[in-house]
């Protein structure tokens, strides 16, 4: 790897990764968390959602909210409901997310190029019957790890900078279908700190209910990235695909 960090803010050190943890713990298993997705109910073309109607016979346990995402072949906005459920069997049967140690060398420096006006990248959906959709990347982020130069695509999550990246641990002892990491930035614009310790199993990895972005080629690395969650664990037998 080039470029590792000792420290560095909001993530070089043991305690504040433990109490992302704890963070990322909470908001699993809170009200609207990723295990409490029980249901998305994508609706007919141009018919708009009725929270109201949606919420009628559903226990108060439950809370419905709105999304929106475009057609994939008419290219019109697709409007759906998503209801959460706060006593749903995944979050009764959740145990944890298992991780790798903490290991400082997978706090690496990288070099942000912003691109003028941004750009559209196609990336593939887990659950689109393989389906690309297009998200906005808004530059450029380069890197070498053990020898080998990268250039990714992080796209924009409301204001963030998220990377879907793949890597050979997925599959066998991290989710199958890759990884996420948000992207910290620094006050210089040309500079982003990639913390692998904070990866972390995409939404679809505790609810069959999303729909994951999967790394495009450019995201894939060629070694283990032995940093981050690896896999959710459940009770009881409960299954980790529901």
């Amino acid at each position: 790897m080039s470029h590792p960090i000792s420290d560095g803010p909001d993530g070089g050190s043991v305690g504040l990764w433990h109490a992302w943890r704890a963070e990322r713990h909470r908001s699993l298993t809170s009200p609207t968390g990723n295990l409490a997705l029980v249901e998305t109910r994508w609706l007919p073309a141009g018919e708009r959602p009725d929270v109201e109607e949606a919420r009628v016979g559903q226990p108060d346990t439950v809370t419905v909210t709105t999304l929106q995402r475009t057609d994939l072949v008419t290219g019109e906005p697709e409007h759906g409901l998503r209801l959460w459920d706060a006593e749903s069997p995944a979050i009764h049967h959740f145990d944890r997310v298992d991780a790798f140690p903490h290991d400082p060398a997978w706090l690496i420096e990288a070099t942000y190029t912003p691109v003028p006006g941004a750009r559209r990248v196609a990336f593939e959906h887990l659950r689109d019957n393989g389906g690309t959709r297009e998200l906005v990347v808004p530059g450029d982020i380069t890197l070498a790890v053990d020898g080998r130069d990268y250039t990714l695509s992080a796209f924009d999550d409301d204001g963030t900078l998220l990377l879907v990246f793949g890597d050979p641990t997925n599959g066998v002892s991290t989710y199958g279908a890759g990884r996420f990491l948000f992207v910290q930035r620094t006050q210089d614009e040309h500079r982003v700190l990639l913390d692998f310790n904070r990866a972390f199993v995409p939404p679809c990895g505790f609810s069959d209910q999303y729909n994951c972005p999967m790394p495009p080629r450019q995201n894939r690395f060629h070694l283990p990235i032995e940093a981050g969650e690896k896999l959710p664990v459940f009770r009881d037998g409960f299954p980790a695909q529901h």
